[in-house]
């Protein structure tokens, strides 16, 4: 299971990030923090955030209206997860015409419909040869949840909605859709909310890459060690270990937390509906390991091979 998931493309796919980091000289000390779900930018009263998403030409393809209601999803995740409010999102689409346009714009209209989330410009070449899709969204935070901040000690959360199913043939868990825009726009709050209250020391949205490559992007950050209990990761009836750790859900988070607050955390999100348990540990070390009946196997040292390859800022927990 575990050459699979390293050598999946939805894994493999997040090596490209350090080529581009690396191209534009970027690294973990850069203004906006770099390796953040979304860009940092302190402004005198809390934090403005941006963050953009380019989509997989082949999903924009295939499921186009499903692909703009992914461009304003997504994007709010990564400003939720930075324990932030969205505020407005824009986007940049290329088409072979205006017609081939229309679902990509009507999945955009009707999630920013149903998330309160304004659209508020973007770009259009309605002149090209296929569909692509790009989206960016800026927020605002009191008080940030950040992937440098996961400490030894910490315990590791894992906060999914299990309500929906797979949208076909990818892996992406799709509770969104089933879910009243009133549940949405109520479950907006719930990381805020954790991060002015202090309860969440660190964490990431569960992204491309599922649970294991997102585990992975938040040890490397932070300079950590992760060991994840397959046994304690809750699974949606009828779906598999696999590929539920390489799944990217509609609304999921991986959060470092001290222990002493783990237990209000998860009732936090269970109270709203959404599926929360301690599945790990975060320790000194590099390596990202699953632990299954008493025995741990190693996934990934980012120390002898960098994923994101982000040089690190001086530990926060040293």
């Amino acid at each position: 299971m575990l050459r699979d998931l390293r050598d999946h493309p939805s894994i493999r796919g997040k090596l490209d990030i350090a080529d581009a980091t690396a191209g534009l000289g970027l690294t973990g000390d850069c203004p906006g923090q770099p390796g953040d779900d979304a860009a940092v930018l302190p402004n005198g009263a809390g934090f403005d955030l941006f963050a953009g998403e380019g989509f997989i030409n082949a999903f924009v393809e295939a499921d186009p209206w499903f692909a703009g209601w992914c461009g304003v999803m997504v994007n709010i995740s990564d400003i939720l997860a930075m324990g932030g409010r969205p505020r407005a999102v824009t986007n940049a689409l290329w088409a072979p015409s205006a017609e081939a346009a229309q679902p990509v714009l009507a999945g955009m209209k009707a999630a920013a419909s149903a998330y309160g989330v304004p659209i508020v410009g973007g770009h259009s070449n309605l002149r090209t040869d296929q569909l692509q899709l790009a989206v960016s969204i800026i927020g605002h935070a009191k008080a940030l949840v950040s992937s440098f901040a996961a400490r030894p000690g910490d315990v590791v959360i894992v906060a999914v909605d299990h309500t929906g199913s797979y949208r076909e043939p990818f892996d992406n868990w799709n509770a969104a859709l089933t879910s009243t825009p009133e549940k949405l726009r109520k479950n907006l709050n719930l990381m805020p909310e954790l991060a002015e209250a202090g309860s969440v020391r660190a964490g990431k949205d569960i992204s491309q890459g599922g649970i294991i490559g997102t585990a992975l992007m938040l040890a490397e950050t932070s300079g950590v060690a992760i060991d994840l209990q397959c046994e304690a990761i809750p699974l949606p009836d009828g779906v598999g270990l696999e590929r539920w750790l390489r799944s990217f859900p509609s609304f999921g988070f991986l959060l470092s937390v001290d222990p002493a607050q783990a237990e209000e955390v998860c009732a936090k999100f269970q109270a709203s509906g959404i599926t929360a348990a301690v599945c790990g540990d975060v320790s000194a070390g590099s390596s990202v390991s699953l632990s299954q009946r008493g025995k741990r196997a190693l996934f990934w040292d980012h120390v002898k091979t960098p994923f994101i390859d982000l040089k690190m800022r001086e530990a926060q927990h040293a």
